[in-house]
């Protein structure tokens, strides 16, 4: 009795699905942010709306009225406000959401299942928050002249400031990071207020830095504020007449501490994101 073999079917070789390059993985992201970025544009007016604005009225507007300032504080203290705008939109723009994708809803999870280093989501939040920071920055210019209404307005001056803004947004994206992924969910509110309050007020934003010059102590407390670098560069390129830092000191100072803080804030990242 002869029995039938039952034929073995044939192996069929399954090749893994290639992965995407990590460069068009990273674009795709910032195209989704910066849609998102769009709809979310009255948001940022909000916060444009808030602090700089109301800080313009009440010192030019509401003071200019009863002569306790004179009249043309305005066009020094319109630069600060911008560089205010463009520093603080971007740290909240990346500070508070980032907090909640690692706290409460994890939302980072499908960041970083995406096939791309997790340096580069990190790299991705920076540029997004710096953008909202520049917009914010440009947003508030024509605003503020409407508050007060005039603008110092200089078109040679405009691309000193616009790469000072643009700066000044990164390292206030960058320090954003630094706080919401190396501090605990219940205290990043606190810190806000502690870290927030000496960067507006020491961060020449209402005055030149050249002029204090009769207070050694506080001018030497201002150069330590990044802020400071941002407003002078803002103030020195639509001002020149005004006495301000120079354009290459405020630059340089805020390439270096831009560095910095991007190095600090994608590793402080990368550590939470393994956590």
């Amino acid at each position: 009795m002869t029995t039938l073999d039952t034929p073995t079917p044939a192996r069929v070789a399954v090749h893994p699905r290639p992965r995407p390059p990590a460069g068009r993985v990273f674009l795709a992201v910032l195209r989704r942010d910066l849609m998102v970025t769009r709809r979310e544009l009255w948001v940022i007016l909000l916060q444009v709306a808030l602090t700089p604005l109301f800080m313009l009225f009440v010192f030019d507007t509401v003071l200019g009225r009863q002569g306790i300032v004179g009249p043309g504080f305005a066009e020094l203290f319109l630069p600060g406000v911008i560089a205010l705008a463009a520093l603080t939109t971007a740290l909240q723009s990346i500070a508070l959401p980032l907090v909640k994708e690692f706290g409460f809803t994890m939302e980072i999870e499908d960041r970083l299942l995406a096939p791309m280093p997790t340096g580069l989501v990190a790299i991705g939040k920076l540029v997004i928050a710096t953008l909202r920071g520049l917009l914010a920055a440009a947003l508030v210019y024509p605003l503020g002249a409407l508050v007060v209404g005039s603008a110092p307005w200089r078109p040679a001056g405009l691309p000193v400031a616009v790469l000072v803004a643009l700066l000044g947004a990164w390292v206030g994206a960058a320090l954003g990071m630094c706080l919401a992924t190396t501090l605990p969910v219940q205290r990043i509110n606190v810190t806000f207020s502690v870290i927030l309050t000496p960067i507006i007020w020491t961060g020449c934003i209402h005055y030149p830095w050249p002029r204090l010059s009769s207070m050694p102590w506080y001018q030497a407390a201002t150069a330590l504020n990044p802020m400071t670098y941002v407003s002078e560069g803002v103030r020195g390129a639509l001002l020149p007449e005004v006495a301000h830092l120079p354009a290459w000191i405020c630059l340089t100072v805020l390439v270096a501490v831009a560095g910095a803080l991007t190095w600090l804030g994608v590793r402080c990242f990368n550590r939470r994101a393994v956590q």
